[in-house]
């Protein structure tokens, strides 16, 4: 699941149904400052990732160390490197600067699904690169 999970991050939609809750809670700082509860379902889950892909369309998620998993729990963490399309809030930065960062995803499943889903990401250095200040 969490290889599927890595690939939908990396614009793999076709098995968002299957691996997304029509009930999964999100937790994570929203970049236009939302509230992330808003995000529901392999829909929303596709609309956010499409958003943040619109910003860096080739970017691609790798896995950065082995994913821990105890129980219906599981984190993985990541690293992500694309090039910056432009339309950043706030952003100096060129289009075609090439941005690398990290984060860990937790999540939880139930019945074959992510229910839960906790993003940490090192946002701090993504906006130190994008020379937003």
């Amino acid at each position: 699941m969490l290889d599927a999970w890595l690939r939908l991050w990396n614009g793999d939609y076709d098995k968002a149904q299957s691996i997304v809750s029509p009930d999964i809670r999100v937790h994570a700082a929203m970049m236009d400052g939302s509230d992330s509860s808003s995000i529901r379902g392999a829909e929303g889950m596709v609309a956010w990732i499409s958003q943040t892909r619109a910003a860096f369309p080739d970017m691609r998620f790798s896995e950065e160390v082995r994913p821990l998993v105890d129980g219906t729990y599981a984190s993985v963490r990541w690293t992500v490197t694309g090039t910056y399309a432009g339309g950043f809030p706030g952003a100096k930065a060129e289009p075609g600067t090439v941005v690398t960062f990290t984060g860990t995803d937790t999540l939880r499943m139930k019945d074959g699904k992510f229910v839960e889903y906790w993003l940490n990401s090192d946002m701090l250095d993504l906006l130190t690169q994008l020379q937003v200040g």
